[in-house]
């Protein structure tokens, strides 16, 4: 088994095709209540601080982005499952 273990930057080719993509069009379950959603569908309570989407059955806060200085802090954790077209 240790033969087939890489380090994670053997996934780039499949991140950098996940990351060049409109998200808006993906569909989150939510962690909270599992609906089914597209993330453009999702209500956004971020204004100034950066994006809290959120589940518009059960208000989880499905994902959270904010921006400080040379990163973007990204928080998936009300997500259980994203599915992004390809």
């Amino acid at each position: 088994m240790d033969e087939m273990r890489l380090d994670g930057n053997a996934a780039a080719g499949m991140l950098a095709e996940l990351f060049a993509k409109d998200a808006t069009g993906a569909s989150a379950t939510c962690a909270g209540c599992g609906r089914i959603a597209p993330l453009g569908a999702l209500p956004d309570y971020g204004q100034a601080m950066g994006v809290v989407l959120r589940c518009g059955s059960c208000d989880t806060a499905v994902l959270r982005i904010t921006r400080t200085p040379g990163r973007l802090h990204v928080d998936f954790s009300g997500v259980s499952l994203l599915m992004i077209p390809v």
